[in-house]
C-alpha cells in the first residue's frame, strides 16, 4: 500500500528513500505555493500531510525552510526560553553563538546532511578556542601569549563539551522534525571522539570527618552547609537556596524544593532541577544540631544588622551577615579555604556530594536508598558512583589475596 496512491491522496508520492507530499497553501505574502513534507514511511508522511492541511486552513504558512541560524534563533526565543530552566537557555545560547552558528548558521535546513554535521563536529574538535574566538588577539599586545603571536595554546573543547554542543543541536532539530520543518534529525548520526571517564576524586571517611570537625571547631558560619553537602548529599544551589520554612524540627524533616543560581548576572531563587530533586529527607542528629547552630548565628546577625539598619531578609537559611543570599562562587571559595585549613585534599563541591554517595556504598547501603538520599532521577547515575570502588576496599581485597597466597 505504501507504493500506491489512495483515492483523493495523489499528492503523496515516493521520494528518494522515503515519501513526500505537498499541500497548496497561502504564504504570508498572499501568494499560493506548494508546501512539502517528507518522511521515511507513507504513514509518517500522511500524518504530516494531514497536519499541514489543517495549518493551511488556519492561516498563512511559510513554505521555505529557514536557514539554520534563523531557526536556532527562533528556537531559543520561543521554545527554550519560556519552557526550560534559565541555565539551560544560557548554555544553549552559548553553544549556538560560539560553536553552532558560525559553522552551520548559513546553511539551509533542508540541505543539511549528516556529512555536513560530521565535518562540522570534526572541525570543532580540532579548533583551538583561543584562536577560533580571537581571545588572544583581543588582549593588550603586552599580554598576548599564544594565537596572536603564532604560538597556539591548543585550547580545544573537551569531549564532554562537544557532546553537550551536539545534544543542543540534536534537541533543536528534533523539535524541527516535530514541526515538519525538516524530515530527519542529522545530529543523531554525528559521531564524537571516544571519551574516557576519569576516576573522580572523593574523600575517605577520615577526610570527611577531619573537614567537618575543622569547620565546627573554628565556628565556621558555613559549617551546617558543609554538613548538608557531605551528609545529605545536597547540591550547592539547593543548600544556598534552602528557605527557612524548609527546616522542620518538629517532624525532623528537611524539604528540598528550591535552589539558588546565578545566571547571566542574575541571582535566581527557583525550583530545583527536576521533580526527582524535590523531596523531604529525615534530619539526623548531626544535621539538626548543625542547622540549629546556623539559625542561632543567623538570629545574632539579624539583631546586629537590624540595629544598624542594614538587614535585608531574604528568607533563606544561609545568608551573609546582612541577610542577603550567599554568592555561589563565594561559597566555593569558602569550601576551598576550609579544605586547606582542615589539611585534606581539595576536591570540588560536587565531589563532596559524590563523597556522600561513595561513603554510603562503602557502608553497603542499598542503591535504592542512596538514590533517594541523593535524589537522582535515574538509577544509572547512582550506580556510576557505586561502581567506583574506594582505594581502601581495593587495599583490603589485595591483602586478603596476599594472605591466601601466603597460606
Amino acid at each position: 500500500m505504501a507504493g500506491r496512491r489512495r483515492n483523493g491522496e495523489g499528492s503523496i508520492f515516493a521520494y528518494r528513500n522515503g515519501f513526500a507530499a505537498y499541500v497548496w497553501v497561502e504564504t504570508p505574502t498572499g501568494l499560493r505555493k506548494r508546501k512539502y513534507v517528507y518522511g521515511q514511511t507513507w504513514e509518517e508522511v500522511h500524518e504530516k500531510w494531514v497536519r499541514l492541511q489543517q495549518e493551511a486552513l488556519d492561516g498563512p504558512v511559510v513554505t521555505k525552510a529557514p536557514k539554520m541560524g534563523e531557526y536556532l534563533e527562533y528556537w531559543l526565543r520561543e521554545v527554550i526560553k519560556p519552557n526550560r530552566a534559565p541555565t539551560t537557555h544560557a548554555n544553549y545560547e552559548t553553544y549556538i553563538r560560539l560553536h553552532i552558528g558560525p559553522y552551520l548558521g548559513s546553511k539551509g535546513m533542508l540541505r543539511l546532511k549528516v556529512q555536513d554535521g560530521q565535518t562540522w563536529m570534526n572541525k570543532l574538535a580540532r579548533t583551538c578556542q583561543c584562536c577560533g574566538q580571537g581571545k588572544d588577539a583581543a588582549r593588550p599586545v603586552e599580554k598576548q601569549r599564544c594565537c596572536a603571536i603564532d604560538r597556539c595554546c591548543k585550547q580545544t573543547l573537551s569531549v564532554r563539551t562537544l557532546s553537550d554542543v551536539r545534544d543542543c543541536l540534536r534537541s533543536a532539530l528534533s523539535d524541527a522534525v516535530d514541526a515538519g520543518v525538516v524530515s530527519k534529525n542529522i545530529a543523531k548520526s554525528i559521531k564524537l571522539p571516544q571519551r574516557r571517564k576519569r576516576r573522580r576524586p572523593r574523600w575517605t571517611t577520615e577526610e570527611a570527618r577531619k573537614f567537618l570537625e575543622s569547620a565546627r571547631q573554628d565556628s565556621d558560619p558555613l559549617y551546617a552547609a558543609y554538613v548538608l553537602v557531605i551528609v545529605m548529599g545536597m547540591r550547592r544551589g539547593e543548600v544556598l537556596g534552602l528557605p527557612l520554612d524548609a527546616v522542620d524540627f518538629t517532624e525532623h524533616q528537611l524539604w528540598v524544593e528550591h535552589q539558588l543560581q546565578r545566571v547571566r548576572g542574575q541571582l535566581l531563587h527557583r525550583q530545583t532541577k527536576t521533580e526527582a530533586s524535590d523531596d523531604s529527607l529525615p534530619m539526623i542528629a548531626i544535621v539538626a544540631t548543625a542547622l540549629r547552630l546556623r539559625l542561632t548565628k543567623r538570629q545574632e546577625d539579624q539583631l546586629v544588622a537590624t540595629t544598624e539598619g542594614s538587614w535585608q531578609d531574604s528568607g533563606l537559611v544561609f545568608t551573609t551577615r546582612y541577610g542577603t543570599p550567599i554568592e555561589p562562587r563565594n561559597f566555593l571559595r569558602s569550601w576551598n579555604t576550609r579544605c586547606r585549613k582542615a589539611g585534606v585534599r581539595r576536591i570540588t563541591l560536587h565531589a563532596g556530594r559524590r563523597t556522600c554517595g561513595s561513603l554510603l556504598a562503602d557502608l553497603d547501603v542499598h542503591p535504592r536508598v542512596a538514590m533517594r538520599i541523593l535524589r537522582h532521577a535515574q538509577m544509572s547515575v547512582t550506580m556510576e558512583i557505586y561502581t567506583e570502588v574506594s582505594d581502601e576496599s581495593v587495599r583490603q581485597a589485595l591483602k586478603r589475596l596476599e594472605q591466601s597466597l601466603d597460606g
